[in-house]
């Protein structure tokens, strides 16, 4: 048995590149999560390689709220 190390980022990045590529279904969301990679690349490439369809960038949304 061969033994490598993997940090987090690559681990997660690989982990939802075997699912997109295993299930049309399933798509990715979020904030930059598309044009730059994530904020800490963790979806690196997968918009390349999946597209507009499912790397799908979300707006960054703050609501403001009174509570009195």
């Amino acid at each position: 048995m061969s033994l490598f190390q993997v940090n987090v980022r690559d681990a997660l990045n690989h982990a939802m590149d075997e699912e997109l590529e295993r299930d049309e279904r399933v798509f990715l969301l979020g904030e930059e999560v598309a044009q730059y990679d994530g904020a800490y690349k963790v979806s690196r490439g997968l918009w390349k390689k999946y597209g507009d369809k499912r790397i799908i960038d979300t707006p960054i949304t703050e609501v403001k709220t009174n509570t009195l």
